[in-house]
């Protein structure tokens, strides 16, 4: 498939995706040095580039800057137990919140992955939730600032989805989503509660300027939500949003998903030591050369070896120690064997803290979790 022959909805993309057309085509912002400068202590996600475009970034920023009310919204869809790359927007909020002291809300969507998938069951829907909380829980988020919701009992929920749903038209959500694949009505009504989701911080601590970091992929949610968020009927600010780049699966596809080759093609948060290990050595894409000589002559490409990005991405902090990576796989001094070694052990010691911390979690859900 071509660069340019690429396609992305909210439930699919597909093709190898040109970024700098997304912003056109989306009519978003690129994110400019300006805002790069002040995320110097920020995740990785956010200050290398991996979020690349925003609505309004700036904004929010000055706002949490001059210490009026902002919060951050981001969800999680369970249908599965969760990789690394669903970590990215909630590495970036927590990353926010740890910044500028502000509140997170986190509602689960239960509900959109039981209408949208065939196959999965109202009881397996409900069964991810709650595993989902655990991994989420367990990257260490602030209590009494951090506030997740289960779509399927978290009342309130609904009565701002039907004021929303009353401001929405089927030609305008056709409009954004284009072909939308309608199997039910209640997929239908789902941006009515996705937006519910984006003005949640705003409809129970009034107007203010929420910040929601997500895959590029999810800005028709953010451009139906900016609609309607100044309405006479809710009068609240527009969400500002930032957009992150697709983390690529182990063999080099552009969004690393279950649904393509789960097990060979991804990193589960349970994986053990050894599978790990497995996964990397066997399947991760290098861009090493064919022959240690020529690799030693000519030097490997760090832009697309698997390892390089992830520890680029992810799993890397400090920028000096990723430079000499980059500088010695790119001159032939470091091989790709060594390179996935160094991703071993990150991801391995980061799992073990995360699995520790998971089983910490099953004692502190009433801390997080909100019903009503």
């Amino acid at each position: 498939m071509a660069k340019e022959d690429f396609k992305i909805t909210p439930w699919k993309v597909t093709g190898e995706v040109n970024y700098k057309k997304l912003i056109r085509q989306f009519g978003t912002e690129k994110i400019p040095d300006s805002i790069l400068s002040k995320l110097k202590k920020a995740h990785p996600l956010l200050r290398r580039g991996v979020y690349f475009s925003h609505r309004e970034f700036d904004v929010w920023l000055k706002d949490a800057e001059s210490r009026k009310k902002v919060s951050i919204l981001t969800g999680r869809g369970p249908s599965e137990k969760m990789h690394l790359g669903h970590l990215v927007p909630f590495l970036a909020a927590k990353s926010l919140q740890d910044l500028y002291k502000c509140n997170i809300y986190i509602p689960i969507s239960e509900d959109e992955k039981f209408f949208v998938n065939p196959a999965l069951s109202y009881k397996d829907a409900k069964k991810f939730a709650d595993d989902n909380i655990l991994d989420l829980i367990a990257l260490d988020f602030k209590p009494r600032k951090t506030f997740i919701m289960k779509d399927f009992s978290y009342p309130p929920l609904y009565n701002w989805a039907a004021q929303i749903a009353k401001l929405i038209t089927y030609s305008e959500v056709k409009a954004i989503f284009g072909l939308k694949p309608e199997n039910n009505i209640g997929w239908s009504f789902y941006p009515a509660v996705q937006a519910a989701h984006i003005l949640l911080p705003q409809f129970l601590e009034g107007p203010h300027k929420t910040l929601v970091p997500v895959g590029i992929d999810q800005d028709p949610f953010i451009r139906l939500t900016r609609d309607i968020a100044s309405h006479s009927s809710i009068k609240f600010q527009k969400p500002a949003a930032i957009h992150a780049k697709f983390i690529p699966g182990l063999k080099g596809s552009t969004k690393m998903s279950a649904t393509d080759e789960e097990e060979t093609n991804l990193i589960y948060l349970s994986d053990n030591e050894k599978t790990v290990e497995h996964k990397i050595k066997k399947y991760a894409f290098s861009g090493g050369k064919d022959t240690l000589e020529e690799h030693r002559k000519l030097g490997g490409n760090p832009e697309v070896d698997i390892s390089y990005q992830y520890l680029r991405m992810l799993f890397e902090p400090d920028d000096k120690k990723l430079q000499k990576i980059h500088d010695d796989y790119k001159s032939g001094k470091l091989l790709t064997s060594e390179l996935k070694e160094i991703l071993i052990k990150k991801i391995n010691s980061f799992l073990k803290d995360h699995q520790r911390k998971r089983k910490r979690a099953e004692r502190q859900i009433k801390r997080f979790v909100y019903s009503d």
